[in-house]
């Protein structure tokens, strides 16, 4: 099994948000529902793998949500739950035009 379809599995039975993604997801600019964070788990792409991650195996999905907007997940799945580590609707001035690859000189 692929560590995408790791993600999704855990996803399905729970999703747990850290303190640190609900901050996240509450800014005023940028209100992101735990639908667009399950849009994104269950239609987006892996485009950063964290393997050695001090969290555990995690990794960075994007996808566009139904809201129109980029929007990404970091994730770590663990066996009895899915942990949101953060969500956010990345920026042009630290990513791509896809928001699928960082600018240079920008670390996560």
């Amino acid at each position: 099994m692929g560590f995408l379809e790791e993600v999704r599995k855990t996803a399905k039975k729970r999703i747990i948000y850290t303190e640190h993604a609900v901050d996240e997801m509450n800014t005023e600019e940028e209100i992101i529902s735990t639908k667009e964070v399950s849009q994104v788990i269950f239609q987006g792409e892996v485009i950063e793998d964290y393997p050695e991650d001090k969290r555990g195996h995690s990794c960075l999905i994007f996808a566009m949500t139904d809201k129109g907007r980029p929007v990404h997940v970091i994730c770590s799945p663990k066996e009895e739950y899915l942990g949101i580590i953060t969500a956010y609707v990345p920026t042009e001035d630290k990513w791509e035009k896809t928001f699928k690859t960082r600018k240079r000189g920008e670390d996560r």
